[in-house]
């Protein structure tokens, strides 16, 4: 807790609350000149204030990562469906505040509907646009929390490779969020954090678990009539590199959400609009 008020005094130091004890400083160095006695009182009162929302500050870090660590030990992993998004008119450090309507599934928790605000970053972006969220739901309350590092993960954002040495293969299953889903599930259940690299070999249970999951959403992202070796002299099917284009219901569902976030001008909507309306 001292630790993170001293941070938060920090932050709030910077942020302009450095005037007041600077006042304090120059009243005093200068003799408490009578001339300066505002310094005084104004400095004071800015300093008193700064403390009072370093704690503040403080004490709401606090219950988040207190919250934070409750959701993760008996919380469940659910699935939220962006199904709506809208402007708040507010930002923060000229960041867009969004207003989100979602729906969320999980496994041991009724379907429920909620409505949340979140800072439409930059980092956060793909997920919005992806519409789809990792939350960690108390099933008593039906409190959540967003997780936007798993959900970087399910969306594809970032890689979802696994190596299993027995089959001295690599796996790549970025963007298949019902396989992603489950082993996050594995994983959370065994006490096992996200991190960058997570070496299973240490717990076979996991490991074991995670394999099947990872053989099957490979076997299923296998296409038809691959499965079979082609006959000799006969060259492999040729499939398309690339993903086929999205629809025009698709490219509008994206510049909404551009909109919303920010990310576009009303010039720049209204033009692209425009154009998507006339390629029908």
């Amino acid at each position: 807790m001292v630790w993170r008020y001293i941070k938060a005094q920090l932050m709030v130091l910077l942020c302009g609350g450095l005037v007041g004890p600077i006042f304090l400083v120059v009243y005093f160095a200068t003799g408490q000149d009578s001339l300066l006695k505002w310094m005084f009182y104004v400095g004071l009162l800015i300093t008193v204030a700064d403390v009072l929302i370093a704690l503040a500050l403080a004490n709401y870090s606090a219950r988040s990562a207190a919250k934070t660590q409750a959701l993760e030990q008996s919380g469940v992993l659910a699935l939220a469906q962006i199904t709506g998004m809208g402007e708040t008119g507010t930002r923060i450090n000229d960041q867009p505040l969004v207003k989100l309507q979602l729906h969320i599934e999980g496994l041991g928790i009724t379907p429920f509907n909620s409505e949340d605000r979140v800072i439409a970053s930059v980092t956060r972006l793909g997920n919005l646009t992806s519409r789809k969220l990792v939350v960690l739901v108390d099933p008593a309350t039906q409190e959540y929390q967003i997780d936007w590092e798993r959900s970087a993960l399910i969306n594809g954002l970032v890689p979802a490779t696994f190596t299993i040495a027995e089959d001295n293969r690599i796996y790549d299953l970025s963007g298949q969020t019902g396989a992603l889903l489950e082993i996050l599930h594995i994983l959370k259940a065994h006490g096992i954090g996200m991190n960058n690299m997570i070496d299973l070999r240490s717990n076979p249970a996991a490991r074991q678990q995670v394999q099947a999951i990872v053989r099957r959403a490979a076997a299923q992202q296998t296409p038809a009539g691959q499965a079979a070796a082609p006959s000799a002299g006969t060259p492999p099917p040729q499939y398309p590199s690339t993903p086929p284009e999205p629809s025009v219901s698709q490219r509008l569902q994206e510049l909404e959400t551009l909109r919303a976030t920010g990310a576009v001008s009303e010039e720049e909507y209204t033009a692209k609009r425009a154009q998507i309306i006339a390629d029908l």
